[in-house]
């Protein structure tokens, strides 16, 4: 299913001047000059705590996400025999979660996962969905917890990016993939690899983490959000494509309306990111009626 994009709302130029930090309010949405520790957003060369332990992420995971790689975690977790839970019962367990590929925030990520939600609730109070879709997009990270193998940071969190074709320049820390074993092999390193033009970005190994886990287990549990909704999940940090325009010839029709909705995403996912909590208990009954109405009530992890 494709959403219809109604011509009210703003797209493209204007997104992208609405992603830019400010501190002027757009659509009731107050965008910060700076994240948690002073800095503009995503900046992955400022000296900062965190800055170190960023790249050391990034080194390791552009030397690791192979196809090879891809392929064996997507068959291993495709079978979704870890847990049975619910959708909330998943939020809860983020308390124990931090990103260390962030360099914006080092808050739990039940917290910004709701932070994303109800910036994106004040400003689109109709689209319900979207309003999930801020809430559950990074609930993948539970592969880092023993419960689900305890898999190492670098392959859950961090910028996404297709592997089967040349590891495009805009990638944030391009430099680590000249270690990657694909990174020279013919099959794998021309603009198409093994895909061609319009290839359709549901057909597109991308690299494996949370984004991917949790498309796989609302798909697999049979979801009924609309498409729109799936495609934020799985590429909500491909940066390479929303935020660079990298990869767009693999894009096919829904994915070009698709985008559209994750550009609208993408500035409550980074920019809504804060030291300011929001009170659960307050909002969680709300939450708890959107998942029953997308959700079944336990899904397979």
């Amino acid at each position: 299913m494709t959403i219809i994009i109604h011509k009210s709302l703003h797209f493209e130029g204007d997104i992208e001047a609405k992603m830019a930090p400010t501190n002027e309010k757009e659509g009731g949405f107050m965008m910060p000059h700076a994240n948690s520790f002073g800095h503009t957003f995503r900046n992955y060369d400022a000296e900062s705590e965190r800055q170190e332990s960023v790249e050391n992420f990034y080194r390791k995971n552009h030397i690791h996400q192979s196809v090879d790689f891809v392929r064996k975690m997507r068959e291993e977790y495709g079978k979704l025999k870890r847990v049975e839970m619910s959708i909330w019962e998943c939020c809860e367990l983020l308390n124990e979660v931090v990103d260390e590929s962030d360099p914006d925030l080092d808050e739990p990520q039940i917290q910004h996962l709701l932070q994303t939600a109800e910036a994106i609730r004040k400003d689109y109070p109709n689209q319900d969905w979207l309003h999930l879709a801020g809430l559950i997009h990074d609930l993948g990270k539970v592969l880092l917890l023993p419960i689900f193998g305890e898999l190492p940071q670098w392959a859950v969190v961090g910028d996404t990016f297709p592997v089967g074709c040349r590891f495009d320049e805009s990638i944030v820390h391009h430099k680590y993939f000249m270690e990657n074993s694909d990174y020279n092999n013919p099959a794998y390193n021309t603009k198409y690899g093994i895909y061609s033009e319009k290839y359709g970005l549901n057909n597109v190994l991308m690299s494996w983490g949370h984004d991917d886990y949790m498309y796989l287990v609302a798909k697999e549990n049979k979801t009924t959000l609309p498409s729109a909704a799936l495609f934020i999940i799985r590429y909500h940090s491909f940066y390479a494509l929303h935020r660079e325009g990298a990869y767009k010839h693999l894009m096919n029709d829904e994915d070009v309306e698709n985008l559209k909705w994750l550009h609208i995403f993408n500035k409550y996912d980074l920019y809504s990111k804060s030291k300011v909590r929001v009170d659960v208990e307050k909002v969680k009954p709300y939450y708890l009626s959107l998942i029953e109405k997308y959700f079944p009530a336990k899904l397979k992890w």
